[in-house]
């Protein structure tokens, strides 16, 4: 992976981590996807126009096939990240999504799209599933573990490396621009939840005043920090770029131990820093 690659994903993972925090302080929120999609599509509705002025881009069916799995699977990305905070810790819901999702598109970009296996990889395979058992408490016996945490996290997980394979296909080898990716799931969202958002106008009068900041924030910073990651997908392996964006982790884990007053055992700490080598590993094999 190039260093520039790499300094787009390191900043990627930052306003991933940023805007997750915002997104578990709304998890009270019932139309919070709705609203913060809004706001993205707002503000980056005039780069996608400007693109398709200038640019003239010819899609064939096989384009909007690929933009309509990712408005899909981004669509059932936030709906169940969303359900996860509301259910459990952002510092057990955001490292076990974090953890399995590049775990899954490792293993879906090299079977999928033949990208290469090495010994630092599969290394780097491991220390992500061992992060993901000390993070979830899976190996303590003097609590119940956090179930609910657990099966979000995984199914959040599942969408991430379903869409990230889709839309690394998209950008790598069909050539979509990752602002028109970004924005057709924006749109996407839009459209299947505006028929519950107008029959609820009260409630989302209501939730427009009290997290329109939390919205804007989730709005800027969400297209921001994956639109780095595609871009940096269109000149690395997507089995690099994919795990080495979740160096959120840490800082997602972080947030939710000093700023949400979630706990944090030492043996969680050890679990988001073997995700954090993992998926470096992952992102440096080959």
């Amino acid at each position: 992976m190039s260093l520039l690659a790499f300094l787009a994903v390191l900043l990627a993972a930052t306003t991933h981590a940023t805007w997750n925090l915002f997104a578990k302080r709304a998890a009270r929120a019932e139309h919070f996807v709705w609203l913060y999609s809004i706001a993205s599509v707002v503000l980056y509705a005039p780069v996608v126009i400007w693109i398709v002025v200038t640019q003239r881009p010819q899609f064939q069916l096989i384009h909007w096939l690929a933009l309509g799995a990712t408005g899909v699977l981004h669509l059932g990305y936030s709906l169940m990240l969303q359900a996860g905070y509301r259910a459990s810790d952002l510092s057990v819901v955001y490292p076990i999504a974090r953890g399995s999702g590049p775990l899954m598109s490792f293993v879906g970009a090299t079977v999928l799209l033949g990208e290469r296996v090495t010994p630092l990889s599969i290394v780097g395979v491991l220390l992500v599933v061992l992060g993901i058992v000390l993070v979830a408490g899976l190996l303590r016996r003097d609590r119940q573990p956090p179930r609910a945490g657990i099966a979000y996290g995984l199914a959040t997980g599942a969408f991430i490396a379903s869409y990230t394979v889709n839309d690394g296909w998209a950008v790598k080898v069909l050539l979509i621009s990752p602002f028109i990716v970004d924005l057709t799931g924006n749109l996407l969202r839009i459209v299947m939840l505006s028929p519950r958002a107008w029959s609820d106008r009260t409630r989302v009068a209501l939730e427009v005043r009290e997290y329109a900041v939390p919205a804007s924030v989730v709005g800027v910073l969400g297209p921001l920090g994956y639109i780095l990651v595609l871009y940096a997908m269109q000149v690395a392996p997507i089995s690099h770029v994919a795990p080495a964006r979740e160096l959120a982790t840490l800082i997602g884990t972080y947030f939710g131990a000093r700023l949400l007053k979630e706990r944090a055992s030492p043996e969680r700490l050890i679990g988001a820093l073997c995700i954090v080598g993992g998926v470096i590993g992952l992102a440096f094999a080959g």
